[in-house]
């Protein structure tokens, strides 16, 4: 699972940055800079996120469930911003603010991963 994980974030990291060069030279001012941001946060969070479950730092359960949100969440988020800049329609009604709540969860659930983690301890 560690693997699958971190083989997203590295694809993830990838399409940030094709989309910061997208926002920067071929759609500036359609988002696409923000969507890449969010895309490389969470990837570099993804990789440090499965290091700390390896290691105990983060509850594994409750660890996954964050990483999985990462990348649902900033996958969702992307998507529909490089689909309103591309396609002139949304992915689905929501869909970037469904993403963005799901990251905001993702960051909460982390957090709730590393106090359990350091509870059992």
């Amino acid at each position: 699972m560690t693997q699958f994980l971190i083989a997203l974030a590295g694809l993830m990291g990838a399409a940030g940055v094709v989309l910061t060069a997208a926002g920067a030279h071929g759609k500036p001012g359609a988002g696409l800079d923000s969507a890449g941001f969010l895309l490389l946060i969470h990837a570099a969070a993804v990789i440090a996120g499965a290091a700390a479950a390896r290691q105990g730092i983060v509850l594994r359960p409750l660890g996954a469930v964050a990483l999985w949100g990462f990348v649902i969440g900033a996958g969702l988020f992307a998507a529909d911003v490089t689909a309103r800049a591309y396609l002139g329609t949304r992915l689905f009604p929501f869909a970037a603010p469904a993403g963005g709540l799901v990251m905001i969860a993702s960051w909460l659930v982390l957090a709730a991963a590393a106090l359990a983690a350091l509870r059992a301890g």
